[in-house]
């Protein structure tokens, strides 16, 4: 009999995505085929701290939250400097791990790092990669230098903010801009802005989130386009879909990513142009390969009224929640949600492989020998 491969499923988080974290996890776990593989929990808590599998049981079985961390936590030792990870020493042998957790900690190189310490294999992208593509400001000159169109922008922090008033801003984007924390996921943070008032408010509430803001050109009126890639060296790209936001609301926010999508309309598989869907498709590629992308990512466009496509941003873990697009555009592509864990995890495997064969050369300095020093005047 083949063995299981065990894999620990991490979820939760310290970031605004927590609870799509969670949706997301329920929804793989149910994918996970449970005659190959045996799944232990793991949550990160909002405080950041790694739940064992018993504990994470509970609250993905639904007992309040809040209850199950406050008791995990009296039985921790949070005086030692392993405590946020402590809890992974109750698994002596796990084979795989598939992190689910968006934002912090999930998509920016963090939990990536540790599974190169651990050196396991894992699904998705590399700490570099991750934390490229999660920063929207690094994204976009890397895809510019790739040649990919994206919107024209600048960056805002604390300390150049008196620099960028709103005329300036409005000289430089024009009177239609968004403002978005740089790492950030999910639309949080995120505003459109149309005049001074706004544009102090919007730079207000995104620095809560982040010292390095992004102000963005915006688009009129845009068709929300995304799209699914799959794959290492070679990745594949899924048919396109689009997001339909009622007219009232200004763009497509957090509300109706996860609390309320039910006057969203998801278009499976959009119906384009044949030359705007080649596009598309090309401009995501291309973004995967020059982002160092592996094993999945969504990658979201805005498409103006010209059928002029832009490239908004990648997405290294996106949901997969019941509203997301992300396994709907495999499904109408062809690849069942069963199939895309599965492919995951084998790209994920595959990696581990080829990165395994890389060496490191150690070479012994010998007897340290010291030239001499001459000091000059000043």
């Amino acid at each position: 009999m083949t063995k299981k491969l065990h894999i620990a499923l991490l979820f939760g988080g310290n970031s605004s995505e927590h609870d799509v974290s969670k949706r997301s996890a329920h929804n793989i776990y149910d994918a996970l085929d449970k005659e190959k593989y045996d799944v232990s929990l793991f949550m990160f808590t909002k405080d950041g701290i790694l739940l064992g599998n018993e504990d994470s049981q509970k609250i993905f079985d639904g007992e309040p939250e809040d209850q199950v961390v406050a008791e995990a936590y009296q039985k921790m030792d949070m005086s030692s400097p392993l405590a946020p990870i402590m809890a992974l020493n109750e698994q002596k042998e796990i084979d795989f791990f598939f992190p689910v957790i968006h934002g912090n900690l999930g998509e920016d190189g963090t939990i990536q790092g540790l599974f190169k310490l651990l050196n396991k294999p894992y699904v998705g992208s590399n700490i570099a990669a991750s934390a490229m593509s999660f920063d929207k400001d690094l994204t976009k000159k890397i895809i510019s230098q790739a040649g990919i169109r994206n919107t024209p922008y600048v960056v805002v922090t604390p300390e150049n903010r008196a620099d960028y008033s709103w005329g300036r801003i409005e000289e430089k984007l024009g009177n239609l801009t968004f403002v978005k924390p740089a790492k950030q996921g999910s639309s949080v943070g995120i505003h459109r802005v149309t005049n001074a008032e706004e544009y102090e408010k919007a730079l207000d509430d995104a620095f809560k989130y982040d010292y390095k803001i992004l102000v963005e050109q915006g688009i009129a009126n845009p068709q929300e386009i995304e799209i699914s890639i799959l794959g290492n060296e070679h990745p594949i790209a899924s048919k396109l879909g689009a997001v339909r936001v009622p007219k009232d609301d200004p763009f497509y926010d957090y509300e109706n990513k996860f609390v309320d999508a039910s006057g969203v309309v998801f278009e499976l598989p959009v119906k384009l142009p044949q030359y705007l869907v080649d596009e598309i498709t090309d401009m995501a590629l291309k973004a995967y390969k020059a982002l160092g992308m592996k094993g999945m990512a969504r990658i979201d466009f805005l498409v103006d009224s010209n059928n002029v496509p832009y490239l908004g941003e990648p997405n290294t873990l996106p949901g997969f929640t019941n509203i997301s697009l992300y396994p709907q555009m495999w499904e109408v592509s062809g690849i069942s949600y069963s199939d895309l864990i599965d492919r995951l995890i084998q790209l994920g495997l595959q990696e581990f492989e080829r990165n395994s064969k890389i060496k490191y050369d150690f070479r012994k300095l010998g007897t340290e020998r010291v030239g001499q020093k001459k000091y000059n005047e000043d």
